[in-house]
């Protein structure tokens, strides 16, 4: 199965699932930092504290660690790169699945597709890298080297 789909110049790079196990854990520790820290501000009020400000600093940290997990959790469950690819700029946005990341645009005039080795030798994977003489823009999606030539001959049918 392809990590990847082209059709009207749109294209979609989809992130290879972590293991079930992986995922689990990381949605575990989501959640505990989204609800232990109010758990905990509750009871310190039952048991005779009073609710002030470090309370609400504290299930704010909480809350933005959680945050990050919660998008690491999605990322690896969900996530997928939509790149558009126009006459005169590329359109980048990384998809978590419940919500968008940022929209980038990037002005190019004759793009260049390659590739970029990445993590350990043996893994032999690699992410897309589309260039122009004034900007690059580098995929987050490892791919299999493979599948990433692949790709590259449907971008770009001049590449050998």
């Amino acid at each position: 199965m392809n990590q990847y789909n082209f059709k009207n110049n749109i294209l979609r790079l989809k992130v290879k699932k972590a293991p079930l196990i992986f995922r689990a854990i990381i949605f575990f520790c989501a959640s505990a930092f989204f609800v232990l820290p109010v758990i905990g501000v509750i009871f310190d009020i039952a048991f005779g504290g009073s609710l002030n400000i470090g309370h609400f600093i504290g299930v704010g940290v909480f809350y933005v660690i959680g945050f990050y997990v919660l998008r690491v959790f999605l990322w690896n469950t969900y996530g997928n790169e939509t790149i558009e690819i126009l006459e005169n700029k590329i359109i980048y946005e990384a998809n978590y699945g419940w919500f968008k990341g940022g929209r980038t645009e990037m002005e190019i005039t004759s793009p260049a597709y390659s590739f970029k080795s990445v993590g350990y030798e043996e893994d032999n994977e690699a992410v897309l890298v589309i260039s122009s003489e004034n900007a690059q823009m580098e995929s987050v999606v490892k791919m299999p080297i493979d599948e990433i030539k692949a790709l590259l001959r449907i971008l770009d049918p001049v590449l050998v």
